[in-house]
């Protein structure tokens, strides 16, 4: 699997006060209390977001406290970007600070750095995939244990393609619109939506003509130092289009479709497209068994050259918080090299986790990380990627532009006036 290279492994900013990857929103999930040890064994406490991971982790932790039965977990899962961030700062603001947590790295990195245990001497560093720890070294050391590599478009239901009679998988814009139109000639409602998540547009969405930059980074800097605006870009102009195409197209109250409904409008066969990520196979499976899925790209206009990629990149990191007491950062130290070292934990991420490793020694196969991580391999593989430019915004723009997203979608403002809005809120937040 020899695929990783810093073209998007590096993440280049992040928001610094969004600690939890924004893949998923969902209830808070927790077991057992708060505590360094219980009954005179271990206590490791975590703090993770990913409301999709919540069972898989669970039973992972179970089998280390088989092979270590003086080490006991307790996993608290917050899921959503802003609230998952704000339930970790009121951990450590009330001392109760998880021993382990993610952190997205780059700003956040540095942000939170001397929250940080150093984790350079750690066995799993020298598995590493090129590039992949990048967002995580400050001053030559490692602070972070990349969790996986992660990756988004729009997946696919191949049988209501097959109905639709389609069968060119469309990589452009015009292409995409005839799909849609084909599959709704046959009564299939062509994409699900889930607009009422604003990291759902503002984030994976808008990152679309960020990427499509000529180049991104100077494009940013253009915004920063107010040489270059958002509006009239045409790249922006194309993903409004790519907007109207996907509400036009979509199920009924797109502002009120939160995340979890989205995926089950997909997972039972009601929708033929949903844009998101390989995060997803874990809940596709659960709802719906061997459903035949793959990825297409999401492209905004139809210049291939451009709109054939998918989005990926390293999505969040392990860290180990160094005021915790000294058995319980051994504790989390040997878990997390045990969880990428292990047959049982690398076994585990590959079939029950379905994550794409960041590490050599981890090998995935298509039957393990499922059809959706299959096709990120093999875009990867072929260099057709984005890495996630909404890493780079200003701290709380993400936001911020969803909600003026969401007004666009909601009729509320023009196309021009919510050009105006994301401009102004950059202008507002930048440092």
């Amino acid at each position: 699997m020899g695929f990783i290279n810093k073209k998007y492994a590096l993440l280049a900013g992040v928001l610094s006060s969004s600690l939890l990857f924004t893949a998923a929103c969902g209830n808070s999930e927790s077991s057992s209390s708060n505590g360094s040890s219980k009954d005179g064994k271990v206590v490791v406490d975590i703090f993770q977001g990913k409301v999709e991971i919540a069972d898989q982790l669970k039973a992972l932790t179970d089998q280390y406290t088989k092979e270590h039965p003086d080490v006991t977990f307790n996993i608290e899962t917050v899921g959503g970007g802003a609230d998952g961030a704000s339930s970790l700062k009121a951990r450590f603001a009330s001392d109760k600070a998880p021993d382990i947590f993610t952190n997205d790295g780059d700003q956040a990195a540095v942000a939170w750095k001397d929250k940080f245990e150093d984790l350079s001497d750690q066995p799993w560093v020298k598995d590493v995939y090129d590039g992949a720890l990048d967002g995580m070294t400050i001053d030559g050391k490692v602070y972070g244990q990349p969790i996986n590599m992660e990756g988004y478009g729009l997946a696919y239901n191949k049988t209501l393609f097959k109905k639709a009679g389609i069968t060119e998988l469309p990589t452009t814009f015009s292409e995409l619109e005839a799909a849609a139109k084909k599959l709704k000639a046959k009564g299939i409602t062509p994409f699900a939506i889930g607009y009422g998540e604003w990291w759902v547009l503002a984030n994976h969405g808008l990152n679309l003509p960020f990427a499509y930059q000529d180049d991104t980074d100077a494009f940013i800097k253009s915004l920063n130092d107010g040489t270059g605006k958002i509006e009239g870009n045409e790249y922006f102009n194309d993903y409004f289009n790519f907007l109207d195409l996907t509400v036009k197209y979509g199920n009924k109250n797109p502002l009120t479709t939160d995340y979890n409904t989205q995926v089950t409008l997909f997972a039972t066969g009601e929708a033929a497209m949903i844009q998101q990520g390989n995060w997803i196979q874990p809940m596709i499976d659960k709802i719906t068994p061997d459903m035949e899925v793959g990825f297409i790209p999401l492209p905004i206009n139809d210049d291939e050259a451009k709109s054939d990629k998918l989005m990926v990149d390293v999505p969040s990191n392990w860290v180990v918080y160094n005021g915790a007491p000294d058995k319980d950062k051994e504790a989390a130290k040997d878990f997390l090299n045990w969880m990428v070292t292990s047959e049982e934990g690398k076994t585990a991420l590959v079939k029950e986790f379905k994550y794409l490793p960041a590490f050599k020694t981890i090998e995935a196969s298509a039957d393990e990380i499922g059809p959706l991580g299959a096709d990120l391999q093999k875009y990867s593989q072929e260099g057709k990627t984005y890495a996630w430019q909404f890493m780079k915004y200003p701290d709380g723009a993400g936001q911020e532009f969803g909600a003026s997203l969401q007004a666009y979608v909601g009729g509320q403002k023009s196309k021009e006036e919510t050009e105006k809005a994301l401009d102004a809120s950059w202008a507002k937040l930048k440092k």
